[in-house]
């Protein structure tokens, strides 16, 4: 994977997992709780979104051809399902659903819904998925290396939640999602288009 193929990754995973729209949500998950109790519940969300990840990227595709779907067809669901988010993001329909989940959350909210579905949700399996599509060893470590950089990321700002909220306030996340759902309506309409020049006759 040269670096121009890994910033589009990184970005992609970036705008998809969204560690910036996550915080306020991991803010009402852990309201009440110290610092310590705080730290080990995103340590415990980030292992196992990470997990699930890599066991998608690594088994993902030859499920895929288990059940009759060609990486063409995957391709373009995986676009219009990211086409799809990037509409929740620009309309504000994301964070309704994610406040949503986090209503209904357990004691321990690690696992659910920090894990599955916020951080390793169906978009950021589907990317992952993609990128690693046809890449040899090296290119699928580099990938499960951009997804450990993101998840780094979404870790660092868990740490960082309550400053950061206050930082950026309602209105400065409200702008940072809105940006990232453009970027993310751009990289979509592109696996859409990449799938279908993959079609055979195109």
């Amino acid at each position: 994977m040269t670096a121009p193929e890994a910033l589009t990754a990184f970005t992609a995973l970036f705008v998809i997992i969204d560690p910036i729209g996550l915080v306020p949500i991991f803010i009402a998950l852990t309201a009440g709780m110290d610092a310590r109790h705080r730290r080990a519940i995103a340590l415990r969300a980030c292992a196992v979104a990470t997990a699930l990840l890599i066991v998608f990227t690594l088994a993902g595709e030859s499920l895929l051809a288990f059940v009759g779907i060609s990486m063409p067809a995957f391709r373009i669901a995986g676009g219009i399902l990211l086409f799809l988010t990037a509409l929740d993001m620009l309309f504000e329909r994301r964070s309704q659903r994610r406040e949503g989940q986090a209503e209904s959350h357990p004691e321990d909210p690690s696992v659910f819904p920090l894990a599955l579905p916020l951080i390793a949700g169906p978009g950021a399996i589907t990317t992952m998925i993609l990128l690693t599509d046809g890449a040899d060893t090296v290119g699928t470590v580099s990938a499960i290396g951009v997804m450990l950089a993101v998840i780094a990321v979404v870790l660092i700002l868990f740490q960082l939640a309550a400053p950061l909220e206050r930082l950026l306030g309602p209105t400065g996340i409200n702008v940072v999602t809105r940006l990232l759902g453009m970027l993310l309506a751009a990289l979509s309409v592109q696996f859409v288009l990449d799938g279908i020049s993959d079609l055979p006759g195109w």
